[in-house]
């Protein structure tokens, strides 16, 4: 834990300079984007994957902090977010679909996600869900429902590996690979994602309020149904984003 003469090991700010809430984006040149549509943004500093700017809504301080790719840095963002006095933490990023109703450009909200990564194994048994808090589930679909968008709820699935899922076949461990995404398709999973599980294990580690809200990119298993297939990529975040700050803005209205 910090003490109050230290500053965090990773993180690029310290107690006084955080925010109860915080957006967690991966890229760190979303960040002055994300902090952009905040009052007031102000950076704050840089150090490896980490970026952090503050903002305000009102009166309430809003921290935003790259993390990085990957469970690994996304706990570290958090864990040390905490110990400068952070207690709810929305993850805003992309993920690719599987479900066939989710299509490109569109928002998933995570209320859960799959446990397909190695950090929030470090935190808890693997018969542990890893769910959102959920106050701030509530507060992502009314922001999505406000903005209008076309949106979905429900789990997503972690993993470590991206090219795990992108080139599978030339994978050692191919089979286990195809058997496991087919058992998420069966089973309804939405997209998948790489720091959901870590973020909300580490969450229920230490009582934090953990939501997650994503832009879809693409949807292969739409591609390989034939679907879809004259639909470019989508990288335009904003949605996502205009999607979280409304929910940091509806979590600080009924926390009073």
């Amino acid at each position: 834990m910090l003490t109050p003469e230290r500053k965090p090991f990773h993180i690029p700010t310290e107690r006084g300079k955080v925010g109860r809430y915080c957006i967690l984006p991966g890229a760190p040149e979303r960040v002055p984007f994300i902090a952009s549509m905040l009052d007031r943004p102000e950076h704050i500093g840089a150090n490896r994957e980490f970026t952090v700017w503050n903002g305000w809504l009102g009166e309430t301080l809003v921290t935003v902090c790259s993390t990085g790719i990957g469970g690994p840095s996304a706990a570290i963002a958090a864990e040390e977010l905490a110990d400068c006095g952070a207690d709810t933490m929305i993850r805003v990023g992309t993920c690719g679909g599987i479900a066939l109703p989710v299509r490109s450009g569109d928002v998933v909200i995570a209320s859960g996600a799959v446990r397909q990564d190695g950090t929030s194994h470090e935190y808890a048994p693997p018969e542990f869900p890893a769910v959102a808090d959920a106050r701030v589930l509530m507060a992502l679909v009314r922001a999505a429902e406000a903005e209008r968008l076309s949106f979905h709820v429900g789990v997503v699935q972690s993993k470590d590996s991206f090219y795990g899922q992108h080139s599978p076949d030339r994978m050692p461990v191919a089979s286990a690979l195809h058997e496991k995404w087919e058992a998420w398709r069966r089973l309804g999973v939405l997209a998948s994602e790489m720091e959901a599980a870590a973020l909300f294990t580490v969450g229920a580690s230490r009582g934090l309020r953990m939501g997650a809200v994503f832009h879809v990119i693409w949807n292969q298993e739409r591609a390989a149904a034939g679907l879809d297939t004259d639909a470019q990529e989508s990288h335009d975040t904003a949605r996502a984003v205009r999607t979280a700050v409304a929910a940091v803005r509806l979590l600080a209205q009924a926390d009073g």
